[in-house]
């Protein structure tokens, strides 16, 4: 609550959660670029008026436009700033008091006369004289610009030499809350409103213990001052997803009034149909128990659920959850605060979670190799280990960066093994389990994409595992279609498959090195809809291109392990090791070694890109060390933790809602619910979080369900429904906002 006026807050509160990571109240605060800076100032002039103090929060303002400049003009003096790139001009007024020389310029701005005037009580009364007759100057100006008070900050008494010691705290205060009452007052009256920037004050009674003359701020509380300034208004211009701060709620599009719409008629929809089908129940019950004469206990089934009323039900509870989503992450009802990394913000939760899972250990109901219960638990605690590292912003670590690299790529791994599997074994290329699948991987987004208002390329994951799904069918089903059954007749078609793994290999190596050829692949429509970003298919490429050989590998481990499977030469009963002693201790011993290898490695990665650059080929060392470790051992492979398993089955259903109802600002920030108990806050949004997922993943299968036919002719039916809607969305879309189209 109270997330709306966030300006005023970022104006007026704040805290540090770092040293020099400052935290606005209930808004995130972007961090500008020079170049985005000069986006915002094109054609801008500003003025900074006051003293010496002003003159270093002028500085560190030209240099968020240009870091070159130094401080070099006169001390005081008019000091002009101009960047003809982009025709801006940024002047620095030497104005030390308020006085009748600051009122002849109109615009105005003040600090320093307790010095001039020896701190004396009549100084004060004059000054608020001169703030009493300039303040409608000021509000007349406030009109047409926008205008800033800068409180003048604290200093440190004890450092300030023998000509500033007139200068105390006390009287700044003084100085301070005269101007606050004198512009307050005098704004009820007008139009416009001069802002009070009292922030500055927040910030200088934190850091002005490092001030080299107890006077002035050290440059990095300056530096966050001119970025505040920036945001303040730059925000509502530039509109930057890390920067709540000072932005307005975005309109509603066609699309999205549209979904309000259908999920409101879906929510009366399943209240009237259930009132009616529950009230025939009744009366039918009472009409039965009548005929008979006899009084009979109240019947414990309930009535048969009609499928149109589960449809609505689904999409009903659909409903009220979008509506949570669209709360949090789109409307200005909710706090949102910036993420601050540190060591124990992410290790701590980790070994908690890790205690909780090894205290919930149970029997596997199978012991082979990455049976159901064991990829569940692999899934859960992987998601985990990612939610955390997003919530803490571990990003910024690149150890933890490069270690969380290799889970993202262990999960499109479990998709090579997992499909590969499925249709080698199955040899089932229906359209049915093609379109299972599909609705399964991606309706979430796509009903996130429209409540949203977010590109699909937005959730990268979701289109990198649904491309590599269809790669991978692709690949099983053209002819000749290869599968298990085929082959128990004929080894050689054990190299047939071999020769499609080894072209998937050689297709891949290619696009990973040819750019220009994966973006025109990409960039026809229907394509380019659904993976352009910004315009373009870069972000897609980079994505496809960091886990690239992955689903090969998974592929060929698939392939690998169940032709050992098939010929016995692993054994896989209850406690039983997967090969002979000798050669099991020597696997698990390599495994070990190669396990701690890359994660030395991957410690001592220096930079993200030539780490990133060597990832595709190398992450998968340490995901066949994890499931050699965890196989191996008949003991280990026997036990599962359930704690875990119960995440993995909704794991991609808590990837994609942290998206917007844990993290915020599209996965920028964090959420904040209980303002002022940041633990709290995790465990409450938490809750929630984990439920939302829980639900619309039953929901998801609910639907899947009803969605999806087995019958061919229906399905196809289904299909042509759907590409009219999805075709009817774009016409809708392309109508509001031809420029996005």
């Amino acid at each position: 609550f109270k997330g709306g006026d966030t300006c005023e807050y970022l104006l007026s509160s704040g805290r540090f959660l770092g040293e020099k990571v400052w935290q606005p109240h209930s808004c995130m605060m972007h961090k500008y670029k020079n170049s985005e800076a000069k986006n915002c100032l094109i054609d801008k002039h500003v003025v900074f008026i006051g003293d010496s103090r002003i003159r270093q929060l002028f500085y560190s303002f030209i240099k968020l436009i240009n870091p070159q400049v130094k401080e070099e003009g006169i001390k005081h003096g008019n000091i002009p700033f101009e960047d003809k790139s982009a025709s801006i001009k940024v002047d620095f007024l030497w104005y030390p008091e308020v006085n009748g020389s600051m009122r002849q310029r109109i615009k105005s701005w003040t600090e320093w006369s307790i010095k001039i005037h020896n701190g004396s009580s009549e100084a004060l009364a004059q000054y608020k004289i001169n703030i009493t007759s300039i303040a409608p100057l000021l509000e007349k100006l406030a009109i047409s610009s926008d205008v800033y008070w800068v409180l003048q900050d604290p200093v440190y008494e004890d450092m300030l030499s023998e000509n500033r010691k007139m200068i105390t705290n006390e009287k700044i205060d003084a100085y301070n809350e005269a101007a606050v009452r004198i512009l307050n007052s005098s704004s009820r009256n007008s139009k416009a409103k001069v802002r009070v920037f009292s922030v500055s004050k927040l910030i200088a009674q934190e850091t002005i213990m490092k001030s080299a003359d107890g006077l002035h701020l050290p440059e990095s509380s300056r530096d966050t001052n001119a970025m505040i300034l920036m945001n303040v208004y730059c925000n509502k211009i530039m509109k930057p997803i890390d920067g709540s701060c000072c932005q307005p709620q975005p309109p509603l599009t066609l699309i999205q009034k549209i979904a309000f719409c259908f999920f409101t008629l879906s929510i009366f929809g399943y209240l009237i149909i259930s009132l009616i089908h529950r009230n025939n129940y009744r009366k039918n019950k009472s009409c039965a128990d009548l005929e008979s004469g006899e009084e009979k206990k109240p019947a414990i089934s309930t009535p048969n659920v009609s499928t149109l009323e589960m449809l609505l039900h689904c999409f009903c509870k659909l409903g009220l959850i979008m509506t949570y989503f669209y709360l949090c992450d789109r409307a200005n009802l909710f706090m949102k605060e910036n993420k601050f990394y540190t060591h124990s913000s992410f290790f701590i939760p980790i070994v908690y979670i890790l205690v909780l899972g090894v205290f919930y250990t149970e029997n596997t109901k199978e012991t082979k190799v990455l049976n159901r219960e064991q990829t569940d638990e692999w899934k859960g605690w992987m998601q985990l280990v990612i939610l955390i590292y997003h919530i803490s912003g571990a990003s910024t670590f690149l150890p933890v960066y490069m270690h969380i690299r290799v889970l993202v790529a262990a999960y499109l791994f479990q998709t090579g093994y997992g499909h590969f599997s499925y249709f080698w074994i199955k040899g089932d290329f229906g359209v049915y389990r093609v379109c299972q699948v599909l609705f399964r991987l991606n309706f979430l987004v796509v009903v996130l994409c429209i409540v949203m208002d977010r590109p699909y390329q937005f959730y990268y994951f979701v289109p990198l595992v649904t491309v590599w799904f269809m790669v991978i069918y692709a690949t099983l089903a053209v002819w000749p279609q290869i599968v298990q059954k085929k082959a128990n007749g004929n080894c050689l078609w054990h190299f047939g498959l071999l020769l499609k793994l080894i072209c998937l290999l050689t297709c891949i190596y290619f696009l990973s090195y040819s750019q220009g050829a994966f973006e025109k692949i990409f960039s026809f429509w229907p394509l380019s809809k659904c993976f352009e970003l910004n315009g373009n298919v870069y972000e897609w490429w980079f994505r496809w291109k960091l886990d690239r050989y992955v689903v090969f590998h998974g592929m060929l481990f698939a392939f690998i392990y169940l032709a050992l499977q098939k010929y016995q030469m692993i054994s896989e009963g209850k406690g039983d090791p997967l090969f002979s002693n000798r050669v099991s201790n020597v696997l698990l011993f390599i495994s070990i070694v190669s396990f701690l290898t890359y994660s030395i490695w991957a410690s001592s990665c220096k930079n993200k890109t030539e780490c990133n650059e060597l990832h595709p080929c190398v992450s998968v060392v340490q995901i066949l060390a994890f499931i050699l470790i965890r196989n191996i051992p008949g003991y280990v492979r026997s036990v599962y933790s359930s704690f875990f398993a119960w995440f993995g089955k909704i794991s991609l259903e808590l990837f994609i809602c942290q998206y917007h109802i844990w993290l915020a600002a599209d996965t920028k920030g964090i959420l904040v619910l209980i303002p002022g108990y940041p633990m709290f806050n995790v465990l409450v949004s938490t809750f929630i979080f984990v439920c939302v997922a829980h639900e619309i993943s039953q929901i998801t299968n609910d639907l899947a369900q009803i969605v999806v036919p087995k019958d061919n002719s229906t399905l196809l039916k289904r299909l042509l429904c759907i590409a009219g809607f999805f075709s009817g969305l774009h016409f809708f879309s392309a109508m509001q906002d031809p420029s996005r189209h």
